[in-house]
């Protein structure tokens, strides 16, 4: 390894590109590529064998492992060569071993990274998806183009998502899920492909107060097994419980455009009143 006037650690069969920008106190292992116009941030590790791509940057504080692909043109037959569009990392955020993430392939438009995400093994993120931050995938997750998750949700392993699907904050989606339709804030979601309940843990963990866990559990009690349509619903869960949380329970459910993946079927309202 040699260091140079930003303390950076850089193996000497690395490949850096003159117009790449390093940041202070990076370490870059053998074989990596960094291409033209990428930034790397202050104190952030490169693995061997790790390709950042053009037009990349990646925030403070980020690991980067042994394999992944970072930043790589979209697998889209509407990628014309030149384009110019962009993939974004956050600050602290961890990309292990074999991950691929892929640019869009629209001029200007951006693949977003949040902050503080952990990607596992193997994690396929297309173009043009949103991640916010604090969000977990597990290993061998496909996200497909133009999904959005949203703070906090945790996805489990092979898990596969459909294009424009969105996943609410702090949802739950359990192994081997395939996804379809829209997952709303703060549900839990089973291996029988439906929404089962409350991702009671994750709200405990994110600090929710016991109104708070009281209020979306209504919610979800509502809309999924009172067996009303998703207006009267949400309608419903306003008169019942109108807080905030009730609100963004609402709003993502009113926003849905590929529709709301439905509640365990033949499950009664008794019958989630008694986990």
């Amino acid at each position: 390894m040699s260091t140079d006037s930003n303390s950076n650690l850089i193996h000497p069969t690395a490949v850096i590109a003159e117009g790449a920008k390093i940041g202070k106190n990076v370490r870059i292992g053998a074989y990596a590529v960094i291409e033209d116009n990428t930034v790397i941030g202050d104190d952030c590790y490169i693995d061997s064998h790790v390709k950042i791509a053009r037009y990349t940057s990646i925030g403070k504080s980020c690991r980067v492992y042994y394999g992944a692909l970072v930043g790589e043109e979209p697998q889209d037959h509407r990628f014309i060569e030149g384009l110019k569009s962009y993939t974004e990392i956050g600050n602290h955020t961890v990309i292990r071993e074999y991950v691929t993430i892929h640019r869009p392939p629209f001029e200007g438009i951006k693949t977003i990274i949040g902050s503080h995400v952990l990607l596992m093994a193997f994690v396929h993120i297309a173009h043009d998806v949103i991640i916010e931050d604090n969000v977990t995938i597990a290993n061998h997750t496909a996200l497909t183009g133009h999904v959005h998750v949203e703070k906090g949700a945790v996805i489990s392993g092979y898990v596969k998502i459909h294009q424009f699907c969105r996943i609410g904050s702090l949802a739950m989606i359990a192994p081997d899920s395939l996804i379809f339709q829209d997952v709303p804030p703060f549900c839990m979601l089973r291996e029988q492909g439906f929404i089962s309940g409350v991702n009671t843990v994750g709200l405990r963990r994110a600090n929710y107060s016991t109104e708070q866990r009281a209020n979306i559990k209504k919610a979800v009690k509502i809309f999924f097994f009172s067996g009303l349509n998703s207006s009267n619903a949400c309608q419903k869960i306003l008169e019942t419980a109108d807080s905030a949380e009730t609100k963004q329970f609402c709003d993502f459910v009113k926003a849905t455009k590929r529709g709301i993946i439905p509640g365990i079927p033949k499950r009664s309202t008794k019958d989630f009143d008694e986990e």
